[in-house]
């Protein structure tokens, strides 16, 4: 882990993680409220939006897709992949170079698919994710990593505390991954002192121990 990081690349790193958990993340969601909006809730789609800040209108599951994809909202999956372009463009000599390539594909990809003709079906979505799976697969193949390898690592790990109890999922699983989260935290600021958490501590107070941890490393560090 000798590679020296600046602060911009290893911000820029933290949040393309973090940005392609959140697409990945919601993309699942959006399947899954796709399939109760038809059998179950019609209003399974906006509840779950609702969650995420956003006010979200629909016809019906085919429209919710489509605007859970594409529509005009800070959640919109084109956007938040065109954000993880960026992070990876600013990155791009710290990150594995096929990688890189299967980012900016996705991301053309989305950014083409996203005309008013264009219907989003499940089958594309599990293509996007097929994608997806594929770039972690891409960062994680080496056998030694690289101080690059943990910032996009750590970038994913709190993305999915962040979104797991933002949508109000079991608080057990997200301390499991605070225990991940620590592990990397001791690698990249072992000299660094925090408190802990446990399973009483309120969603608040988890993301800001999450935040307190992750400026220590890259705002200080």
């Amino acid at each position: 882990m000798e590679q020296l990081l600046t602060a911009n690349v290893a911000t820029n790193l933290y949040w393309f993680g973090r940005y392609l958990e959140r697409v990945e993340a919601t993309l699942i969601e959006a399947v899954y409220h796709f399939d109760r909006i038809i059998d179950i809730d019609k209003n399974s789609g906006k509840d779950f939006y609702k969650k995420l800040g956003v006010d979200l209108e629909y016809t019906n599951a085919r429209d919710f897709l489509n605007i859970a994809i594409f529509g005009n909202h800070s959640a919109n999956i084109n956007s938040l992949i065109s954000y993880a372009k960026e992070n990876a463009i600013i990155s791009r000599s710290n990150m594995d170079t096929e990688a890189f390539g299967s980012v900016i594909e996705l991301a053309d990809l989305l950014k083409h698919s996203s005309h008013a003709s264009f219907l989003i079906d499940c089958r594309f979505i599990d293509y996007v994710l097929s994608l997806i799976s594929e770039i972690w697969g891409e960062l994680t193949r080496k056998q030694k990593r690289n101080t690059s390898d943990y910032f996009i690592r750590l970038g994913k790990l709190v993305e999915k505390v962040d979104f797991h109890l933002r949508i109000e999922k079991d608080k057990e699983f997200s301390l499991v991954v605070m225990e991940e989260i620590d592990k990397i935290v001791s690698i990249l600021a072992p000299n660094a002192e925090f408190l802990t958490h446990n399973e009483n501590d309120s969603y608040e107070a988890i993301l800001n121990s999450v935040n307190r941890k992750i400026n220590k490393i890259i705002v200080e560090g």
